[in-house]
């Protein structure tokens, strides 16, 4: 499929995209994080997109997934309204600043910040810190 983002085609492979989706949508609803760790990689790198179209794409395939795992959980009643009050405030605040912020510093800086996070992460959630 070629995609017409701001006047320039770019190439992507929706079949590939679909079912990475599809995937991190499962590990993401099971496991409790944001899809955002493994969209973005998934859509950089297997589907070569560039940055600039991934954020905002990402986000929006993200909000979908978090709309149906919310539901779910608030049927399971798994939900802390305190907890989520005080992460939705950060969030909010979070979600404001960083697309400002990630609009002024080069493409290349940010994608080495998201690598650095994401082995902290990934360090993190094998036990070997934290």
């Amino acid at each position: 499929m070629i995609i017409n983002f701001w006047g320039r085609e770019i190439k992507a492979n929706v079949v590939v995209g679909a079912i990475g989706a599809f995937f991190v949508a499962v590990a993401s609803s099971m496991f409790g994080f944001g899809g955002g760790p493994f969209m973005v990689p998934l859509m950089t790198v297997v589907l070569g997109l560039p940055m600039y179209v991934v954020v905002g794409s990402s986000l929006l395939a993200i909000l979908f997934n978090t709309l149906m795992a919310t539901s779910k959980n608030l049927f399971f009643e798994t939900v802390d309204f305190k907890l989520f009050a005080i992460m939705a405030i950060a969030a909010v605040i979070g979600g404001y600043l960083g697309p400002q912020i990630a609009k002024r510093i080069s493409p290349v800086l940010v994608k080495r910040v998201a690598v650095v996070l994401l082995l902290a992460l990934a360090t993190q959630l094998f036990g070997w810190w934290g």
